[in-house]
């Protein structure tokens, strides 16, 4: 069962141009298109499976955010530079609010950024809608993890979203949710993969981060611009992801056959022109209400 957008996401209007066909790697190798906005440019898979039937999507072991396994070496080397990142996260939360306080994992998987900011002094939180994430990320962090917003405390001081909106079905009413359960000059924190960057431009089709049709959305710095008008929020800082690079193109090169050795030369190359552009495989944006 599928779906078809009607009108953008961001800007609501109805004309679409036709953006690239991508392949389900990891799953079922079902096609799906993706279009662009011609008012806005915002990039979105369209049509899209309905929601009813999205969670076949996700049923694969080569889902680790959901399973914890570590399946395949590029899986392993995930889980090996998940210990780093997860302690960079946290500096992030320390630098912004400079004193320990309360954060919301929106979409927090199994709960390693959860556990790890309560070990590092935060009151952490974590919602997670997939019933077996929510399970492994309970045993973890105990009466930490939600399975609704709604139980979330209010006037929390930072939300995090790790890679999580581009999953998102219907992202204004997600976003109005958590600006509700923020404080006033509390911080969102969005994690997304950046079409723009130069490794999805050299994969084209087989960029992994494209991830059709779990990926509903597909953001650049402009359409995350556009959102913090609309939201009425303030971009204050925009950070690379760099491991990104070269996770994204180990995975591209798996679904074209290719090598370790020409996913370590893309990323390598991706990072480096970022430096200039900023157009890195990955980003983090930092909004505050």
């Amino acid at each position: 069962m599928y779906e078809k957008v009607e009108e953008c996401p961001i800007c609501k209007k109805k004309q679409f141009d036709n953006y690239m066909i991508c392949d389900d790697h990891s799953v079922t190798g079902e096609s799906f298109a993706i279009v662009k906005c011609t008012s806005c440019g915002f990039v979105f898979t369209n049509p899209r499976p309905a929601a009813a039937s999205l969670g076949k999507y996700y049923e694969s072991n080569e889902y680790i955010s959901h399973t914890d396994k570590a399946n395949s070496p590029i899986h392993l080397i995930y889980k090996l530079v998940r210990n780093y990142t997860l302690n960079q996260k946290v500096s992030i939360l320390d630098r912004i609010l400079n004193r320990k306080g309360s954060v919301l994992d929106y979409g927090c998987g199994t709960g390693h950024f959860v556990q790890t900011a309560r070990k590092k002094g935060w009151q952490a939180f974590g919602y997670e809608p997939d019933d077996q994430a929510r399970k492994l990320a309970d045993i973890k962090n105990p009466s930490c993890i939600l399975d609704s917003i709604a139980k979330c405390p209010d006037e929390i001081d930072i939300i995090t979203a790790w890679h999580v909106i581009e999953h998102v079905a219907d992202i204004n009413t997600t976003i109005k949710q958590l600006i509700k359960k923020l404080k006033t000059g509390g911080h969102i924190i969005m994690a997304l993969p950046n079409h723009r960057s130069m490794d999805a431009q050299h994969y084209q089709e087989y960029w992994a981060a494209y991830d059709v049709p779990r990926h509903l959305s597909h953001f650049d710095q402009d359409s995350m611009r556009q959102l913090a008008k609309k939201f009425k929020l303030t971009l204050k800082e925009t950070l690379p992801m760099k491991f990104d690079s070269f996770y994204v193109s180990m995975l591209s090169e798996k679904y074209k056959g290719g090598s370790i050795l020409n996913a370590l030369t893309t990323g390598l190359k991706s990072n480096n022109k970022a430096k200039s552009t900023g157009e890195y495989s990955s980003l983090i944006y930092i909004f505050q209400k």
